[in-house]
């Protein structure tokens, strides 16, 4: 089953648990709805804009992924401003809706996996300076889309090349 045709099954599950009568359930149901409609209306924006059509897995799966990505980052910022604000009810709701959408995304990696990643991304491009930096960025990318967060690579790439 192709991610994107999982997600619209989760989105008629999601229709189908509103009618609970447990109303904890229900307005649990409800939020978890319109995320996914939020994350089926950004796939059919980018089918929109790039006139394809992401149903086919060789060509669905990755694009999806990243418009998670990006909408997972985007919740992620608005938790920062909104702590920063006093706001914990709109810190609650976007934390589920952050939630929501990390199901979405293949299996993380573990910190030992990305660490051992880096290492070997470095050896391979032969970087020795912070200046090399992108090269061994360009070599993770896509070994770990969506399996881990670039920021964190990114941080310890620069890390390792500082020291």
């Amino acid at each position: 089953m192709s991610l994107k045709a999982r997600i619209t099954d989760d989105m008629k599950a999601a229709m189908r648990g509103r009618a609970t009568p447990d109303e904890a359930q229900r307005a649990e149901e409800t939020a978890r709805l319109g995320t996914i409609r939020l994350l089926l209306a950004a796939i059919k924006q980018k089918e929109v804009d790039e006139r394809i059509e992401l149903d086919d897995p060789a060509l669905g799966d990755p694009i999806i992924g990243n418009i998670v990505e990006k909408l997972i980052k985007q919740r992620k910022d608005s938790i920062s401003q909104f702590q920063a604000a006093g706001r914990d009810d709109l810190v609650a709701a976007e934390q589920a809706e952050l939630a929501a959408l990390q199901a979405y995304l293949p299996e993380q990696l573990s910190a030992a996996e990305v660490e051992v990643a880096v290492a070997a991304a470095i050896a391979e491009s032969g970087a020795a300076s912070a200046r090399d930096m992108g090269k061994v960025m360009a070599l993770l990318k896509p070994r770990l889309a969506g399996r881990a967060d670039m920021g964190h690579v990114s941080a310890l790439i620069k890390t390792r090349l500082a020291g």
